[in-house]
């Protein structure tokens, strides 16, 4: 569920009590098995980055910064709601708020550049925002916070007590279909406020806008790849078809001979196959380093997948010489004494 609290008439000092109402109100569902709020989602619009200082640091110009870190608003419940793991440490809590020190959750990526490791890390304190300082009282585990093919990058969750904000996302986990925990999701906001506006939705329809892109680029590459393999089957069965048809003569001489099938196909598919060889080892190599490329723009697709590279090579051998094998067995179907007076 998403919300902006400000846009609903909501001042700085009541956003905190009335995003606390809502996630109880969600908790009271049937149903509900955990709740959390954020201030934005990982791969949605929206969100920031901060440059992260170790504790000793008094010069806070860029040049020094420890790590450039994701920065979130959460609550109590929001790794629960999200399926995110804690690794270490204690999740944050309800006393987390503007009176107590202030804390924050890490990542692993965030422990380990600005820290060391995980174990050191909790604990431990940072600065960011040009001197505040934050203990470190979790650490979770790495996500993706920007796009779906990124590099690891560091990120901070703060108590939503102790840096409010009015945007809202309420993160409900559910065991009841979705439709009947988004009705009984809208009448508990509603009862709190009638005029609160609110956007519903799944948490696959909300990855859905994520992987759009990368859905797009992958039907993209099938198409060209599909009229990639069609021309290529395409020009390899010309190839062939003229190959064989210069050669009518020689076959037919090789037959009368005596020539056994499988040398006669030797002869004729001699050329295409040593093509498709060395256009498969070329195809290869172009593959592996444009692989990298790939990795950025498709969604899991490996820099180095033998698997997938092995698996093309050997579809392009199978219709290439597929390609060539026609013209080859018509050529053979003809009587070598016919060929040899045609010629």
């Amino acid at each position: 569920m998403n919300t902006d609290l400000h846009m609903a008439g909501y001042t700085d000092e009541r956003t905190p009590q009335m995003q606390r109402r809502m996630m109880d109100a969600a908790a009271s569902i049937p149903g509900v098995t955990a709740v959390g709020y954020a201030d934005h989602l990982a791969l949605s619009l929206g969100g920031g980055d901060s440059y992260v200082y170790t504790d000793s640091t008094t010069d806070f110009r860029p040049t020094n910064e420890a790590a450039d870190a994701m920065n979130y608003r959460v609550s109590p419940g929001y790794l629960d709601a999200a399926g995110t793991k804690l690794l270490a440490g204690r999740d944050l809590a309800l006393n987390d708020d503007s009176k107590a020190p202030k804390v924050a959750l890490v990542n692993r990526q965030f422990a380990v550049k600005v820290f060391g490791s995980v174990e050191k890390a909790i604990g431990g304190h940072f600065k960011y925002w040009g001197g505040t300082r934050a203990e470190v009282v979790g650490v979770v585990e790495d996500g993706k916070y920007r796009t779906l093919t990124e590099d690891q990058q560091p990120a901070m969750f703060f108590s939503f007590l102790q840096q409010p904000s009015s945007g809202t996302w309420l993160l409900v986990r559910s065991t009841r279909d979705p439709e009947e925990i988004s009705k009984a999701l809208e009448q508990k906001l509603h009862a709190l406020d009638a005029g609160l506006p609110i956007i519903l939705g799944t948490w696959n329809q909300e990855m859905g806008s994520a992987l759009f892109a990368a859905r797009v680029a992958t039907v993209a590459l099938g198409v060209l790849g599909l009229l990639g393999a069609m021309l290529a089957v395409t020009g390899i069965f010309g190839m062939a078809s003229y190959t064989v048809s210069k050669r009518l003569r020689e076959l037919g001489i090789r037959m009368a001979l005596g020539a056994r099938r499988q040398e006669v196909l030797r002869a004729a598919l001699g050329r295409a196959f040593v093509l498709l060889s060395v256009g498969s080892a070329a195809g290869m190599v172009l593959g592996i380093l444009a692989t990298k490329v790939l990795s950025y723009i498709v969604y899991q697709a490996a820099p180095k997948d033998p698997l997938v590279l092995g698996g093309v090579v050997l579809a392009m051998l199978v219709l290439g010489l597929t390609a060539a094998w026609i013209p080859a067995q018509k050529a053979l179907a003809v009587n070598p004494m016919i060929l040899m007076r045609e010629e």
